[in-house]
């Protein structure tokens, strides 16, 4: 298990757009404003131009996106006879969803503006609001009302509706929650005599799920096996008497067969006949049987260090805090024919105020390497993102002889979102081996 944390700070200035250029996703669409009826004004009707921003155009189903809507330019004045000071408007407003998800997001922004004349056009205001991806595919983000609210000298609300046909602003496509098979069991030993009764321990099943337990003889089941029941953990634990001479490792799984999406992977068994017993003594020679037992070891990991911390990023451009998770070495000596699998997942990174940056935004670029004389390859994980719901980081493959000493490590990027506020942003990296 290995804690990161990311680093923002630098200038507060965002970039500048060039001259004329107009930003991405801007768009206009004409506004009916009707100021409040102490102002005695008519309704003021005309072009709004906004423009809508997200913070994660690519989320999964289940992350939260904050929606920032700013409205650059609108028809609305000053409601009041004297000049409007600085800093006491209030911004309202909604951002309308279309496509794979309906609804509406309600934003809200500071009271932040620059002072504004008697008649003058009210000045730009930015919201900002949040909303939870329910549905996978395209979404789409278009301009809806906004208030503009005082409460100056009078409490006035300036009420400006979009008209029909208003353009979309932002787009994202909502990815689904990867599912990833995390059953993994250990034994208590790995060789035993024939009948031995073997203790077996497993984790990962679905709560108050059916587990078989077997035996394997190569990729065949034998007849050894046991039913068991996951606890509420998704925790197994059985005793598996294992008689087959055959046998060379032990699963478990869901429904009426194993398969690989919901079984277990090997663990490596022998079932090894006592030293047969030694001859009477004769007076003359008699040959010998001489018997010597390897015995098997256990599969286990080493990581170096015990945190991992990524490179800073400037505030306001976002961007990516790269880092290393530390090298893993990993030794199988268990001697079966069961190869092995590294899987790591990230919980969200949390930050000053709990602000939080996903999980998902953390992806790695995995290596793996077998020291000389090693019977087992190693293959690392694909490159991409760990997320909360885990990716593989290095696997060996089933072979008629396994084992070995690998050296696993990765390189590791955060992607952290334009004007994150500054501070240490801070995970939990779990490894898990099976």
């Amino acid at each position: 298990m290995a804690v990161l944390a990311a680093v923002t700070g630098g200038a507060l200035s965002p970039p500048a757009a060039a001259v004329g250029e107009t930003p991405p996703g801007q768009v206009e669409f004409p506004t009916h404003c009707l100021p409040p009826q102490e102002a005695g004004l008519p309704p003021a009707d005309g072009p709004t131009t906004a423009r809508i921003t997200v913070d994660d155009p690519a989320p999964r189903v289940g992350d939260t996106v904050t929606v920032t809507y700013r409205v650059a330019a609108a028809p609305a004045v000053n409601p009041l006879p004297s000049e409007l000071p600085a800093d006491v408007l209030t911004p309202t407003g909604r951002v309308l969803l279309g496509g794979a998800q309906s609804g509406e997001v309600t934003v809200t922004g500071a009271k932040r503006n620059e002072p504004v004349p008697p008649g003058g056009a009210l000045p730009a205001v930015t919201m900002t609001g949040t909303f939870t991806v329910t549905a996978p595919g395209a979404i789409t983000l278009t301009p809806g009302p906004y208030t503009l609210h005082t409460a100056h000298l009078l409490d006035l609300a300036t009420v400006c509706a979009a008209g029909p046909g208003t353009p979309v602003s932002e787009r994202l496509t909502a990815t689904p929650l990867p599912t990833a098979n995390l059953r993994g069991l250990t034994l208590a030993t790995a060789y035993g005599a024939p009948g031995a009764r073997v203790k077996v321990t497993g984790a990962g099943f679905a709560p108050g799920a059916a587990v078989t337990v077997a035996g394997r003889a190569g990729a065949a089941e034998t007849g050894d096996r046991v039913a068991a029941t996951a606890d509420r953990h998704g925790e197994v634990v059985a005793e598996l008497p294992l008689t087959d001479r055959a046998t060379t490792g032990v699963v478990a799984y869901e429904g009426t067969a194993w398969s690989a999406p919901r079984g277990t992977a090997p663990a490596a068994y022998t079932v090894v006949d006592p030293a047969p017993p030694a001859p009477a003594r004769t007076p003359e020679p008699v040959a010998r049987e001489v018997t010597a037992i390897v015995e098997p070891g256990t599969l286990a990991m080493t990581q170096a260090g015990e945190s991992v911390t990524l490179g800073a990023v400037p505030y306001g451009d976002g961007g990516a805090a790269p880092g290393r998770i530390g090298t893993v070495t990993v030794k199988d000596a268990r001697g079966g024919p069961a190869g092995w699998s590294l899987v790591g997942k990230v919980t969200d990174f949390t930050g000053p105020g709990g602000i939080r940056i996903p999980g998902a935004r953390l992806s790695w670029t995995p290596s793996c390497t077998a020291a000389a004389g090693s019977p087992s390859a190693c293959a690392p994980g694909s490159a991409g993102v760990v997320g909360p719901d885990g990716a593989v980081l290095a696997s060996t493959a089933d072979a008629p002889t396994a084992g070995g000493t690998f050296t696993v490590d990765a390189a590791v990027s955060l992607q952290v979102p334009p004007y994150t506020p500054p501070g240490a942003y801070t995970a939990v990296l779990t490894l898990t081996l099976s």
